[in-house]
């Protein structure tokens, strides 16, 4: 069989990364001053320069965990956490290309239904076992397993099995081709979960329990508290990790977690509160940093539910936001309004808009529909936060104006599980209008849309939370997914999001910035463009 080799999977051992912070200053050898000048005065200049130094850092973020099993994680905070301790056989790098993790490199069919991996060897998990190709199939198997009901195995969706070819080869056949293939890998998603830990523990008590290869291990986990990894000694990379540990905290209470970085009880802050910013560039203590992201904020809209399931109310309630002001009211700036289904740093993201505000016009449309009072209705936040909190009540307002009445709710992570995410009946979801915010992943086309708006992708699978139908977008996805033809795909997707812009089953409001605020000795932890963070390499500098 022909195979053609990927030729940026070189025999590296860590994932690229790339750093806009400076890099420390090589001190002098001790010994090459101390031949020259007073002791005294060498160990002055050896603490002037800066030393690395060993330390556990506080690491605050904005909400609360949901799981440790990255297979069934629908979040990407608690993925993100997970690379504490978990590893995959790719990984993204500042740029979101993929970059070989514990696999070195790959070969692919001609006909793109074949990936032959060739494996890093000399890995061990935590239990001290060797990572190989079984262990791979073994997590493969699991979550394609129908039967372990796990959230993200449509992720997966597309790989009909996996074979072991030997101790450090594993090939993945695929049902239909899938161009994004090595791209899914990278995301966060397929992790590597010690085959003993599997067994033990099952799909529940992989919830709470943590075995990989990563460069952390699991000490302590409370989902709405903390959760603290310590340095794995044994690391496959000499001189990795860098720090002692990681305490990761929840903190959804803005003000609370801006003072945190300012006060030093936390030494990296994610999200920022833009309010905020400001204290922190005026701060001895930290530095505030701005990134592009694709993260974006769409309100979803349930489309089974009356008189939502009405495309003129839907159309009306876009027309009824003004974009550009919740940019300036909820960010602070911070961030751009929407233009389209996805953000255009995706590949074949489309400018159809922004929705233009016109309140006259929405007022026009729900008479036309039979609401000329308007109607009463309820708004939903995702995640409790500050910022949600604020952005809520900003659409309670917008909608007010045009005579509709909402209540609004923030949810914390339990009641968005129980009340949304895990939501068995499409017809009896009590989901009204839910804002919620999508971070692409896989920086391509297809994890962008599929998830949010195909028929096939509603509650409890993933989170087509609009419960959206319409056979004729679910397959421009379908042909998308399958074309290997980078010009016919991106078409196909291009169709796909012209018809989500026109059905409006969500009105998209925004693309946020990334907007953190580190410590001034703690170096190499910062954000990725899609709204995660890299810390492999951070360090602590006195």
């Amino acid at each position: 069989m022909k195979t053609v080799r990927n030729k940026s999977a070189r025999n590296v051992a860590r994932p690229i990364v790339q750093s806009d912070q400076q890099l420390p200053r090589r001190c002098p050898p001790f010994g090459r001053v101390a031949a020259g000048i007073a002791a005294g005065m060498a160990l002055t200049a050896l603490l002037a320069c800066g030393t690395a130094a060993a330390r556990t850092i506080t690491v605050a973020v904005a909400t609360g965990f949901t799981t440790l099993d990255p297979y069934d994680a629908g979040d990407a905070l608690s993925r993100n956490v997970a690379k504490s301790f978990y590893e995959g056989l790719y990984a993204f790098n500042d740029k979101l290309e993929p970059q070989p993790q514990l696999a070195e490199s790959y070969e692919v069919s001609e006909n793109g239904l074949e990936y032959v991996f060739k494996l890093r060897e000399g890995v061990k998990f935590h239990d001290g076992t060797e990572f190989d190709a079984q262990a791979v199939k073994v997590n493969f198997d699991r979550v394609l397993d129908p039967k372990n009901a796990l959230s993200r195995r449509t992720f997966f969706g597309f790989i009909d099995r996996v074979e072991v070819l030997d101790k450090y080869r594993v090939k993945f056949i695929l049902k239909t081709p899938m161009s994004a293939f090595i791209s899914r890998l990278a995301n966060g998603t397929g992790q590597m979960i010690c085959p003993s830990a599997i067994k033990k523990f099952g799909s529940d008590g992989l919830a709470h329990n943590a075995c990989g290869t990563g460069p952390y291990v699991l000490k302590e986990f409370n989902p709405s508290e903390r959760l603290v990894v310590e340095k794995n000694p044994n690391y496959r990379i000499a001189g990795l990790p860098k720090l002692d540990g990681i305490r990761w905290l929840p903190v959804p209470e803005n003000s609370t977690r801006a003072q945190m970085v300012l006060t030093g009880e936390a030494d990296y802050v994610h999200a920022m509160p833009p309010e905020l910013m400001g204290r922190v560039n005026e701060s001895d203590q930290a530095v505030a940093i701005v990134k592009p992201s694709i993260q974006q904020r769409y309100l979803a809209i349930n489309t089974l539910a009356e008189p939502l399931n009405d495309l003129r109310v839907r159309q009306a309630i876009a027309y009824a936001i003004n974009k550009d002001a919740f940019c300036k009211v909820v960010y602070g700036g911070f961030s751009r309004p929407a233009t389209g289904v996805q953000p255009p740093e995706v590949p074949g993201g489309l400018k159809l808009g922004p929705w233009p505000y016109d309140p006259k016009k929405a007022r026009e449309l729900l008479k036309e529909a039979g609401y000329p009072n308007g109607f009463r209705t309820q708004i939903w936040a995702a995640f409790n936060t500050s910022t949600n909190a604020k952005a809520v009540q900003f659409l309670q307002q917008q909608l007010r104006q045009v005579g509709i009445q909402a209540e609004t709710r923030v949810l914390e992570s339990g009641q968005r599980v129980s009340l949304v995410d895990s939501h068995p009946d499409p017809k009896t979801a009590p989901v009204r209008l839910y804002l919620i915010g999508w971070s692409n992943s896989t920086a391509e086309p297809d994890w962008g849309i599929r998830p949010l708006f195909d028929s096939r992708e509603a509650p409890p699978k993933l989170g087509n939370t609009s419960y959206y139908s319409n056979p004729a977008m679910d397959a421009a996805l379908d042909r998308g997914m399958a074309e290997t033809d980078l010009e016919k795909r991106l078409a196909a997707y291009g169709e796909a999001q012209k018809m989500i812009w026109n059905d409006v089953p969500a009105v998209f409001l925004t693309y946020e910035n990334n907007l953190a605020a580190v410590n001034r000795h703690l170096k190499n932890f910062r954000p990725m463009l899609d709204s995660t963070f890299e810390f492999y390499e951070a360090y602590w500098q006195e």
